[in-house]
């Protein structure tokens, strides 16, 4: 089959076209996920910021605001439950540490998150789940470098938890 020369200088024009648009639609839709990209790092850092100064009722609604737009990111799962902690809303912050640990199981292996989701099911009055928790520190033997009486705050809340189950 003979192609006339006209022939191939339209086909030749059509995928430049097309290539051309191609790279247009990507360059437009780069620009907007860019713009969300910095408005949502942009809320990110005031939750942290707001979470550093312990002002957690301030940090809440704008957590809040960004897991609307990262509900599965582990770092906002977190942050969140934390914030959640300290406006002593432990079963919330319960929820949202959980979260964190099943987007990443591998949480379980983080000495200070374990003792961390510990505390908050100690407060969320959930003794069962915080003793599973806890064990679980006991039987790592974590002594992180940071926390020297890191074994002896599991004691305190397993022994926490014993009295708290005792009492009912």
């Amino acid at each position: 089959m003979i192609i006339k020369e006209s022939t191939r200088k339209l086909i030749l024009i059509a995928v430049i076209i097309i290539i051309a648009i191609g790279l247009l639609v990507a360059k437009v839709m780069a620009k907007k996920q860019d713009e969300q990209f910095a408005n949502n790092e942009a809320l990110y850092s005031q939750v942290i910021q707001l979470y550093s100064q312990q002002q957690f009722a301030e940090a809440a609604p704008l957590a809040e605001e960004l897991l609307k737009k990262q509900p599965n990111a582990e770092i906002v799962n977190y942050i969140s439950g934390m914030i959640a902690a300290g406006n002593e809303e432990f079963v919330a912050a319960a929820v949202h540490l959980q979260k964190t640990l099943d987007i990443n199981p591998y949480k379980v292996e983080d000495a200070i998150f374990m003792l961390q989701f510990a505390e908050v099911l100690v407060h969320a009055e959930n003794y069962e789940a915080a003793q599973k928790v806890l064990e679980k520190c006991q039987q790592a033997e974590w002594a992180p470098e940071d926390y020297p009486t890191y074994q002896e705050h599991v004691q305190e809340l397993l022994a926490d938890i014993e009295e708290k189950q005792g009492g009912k």
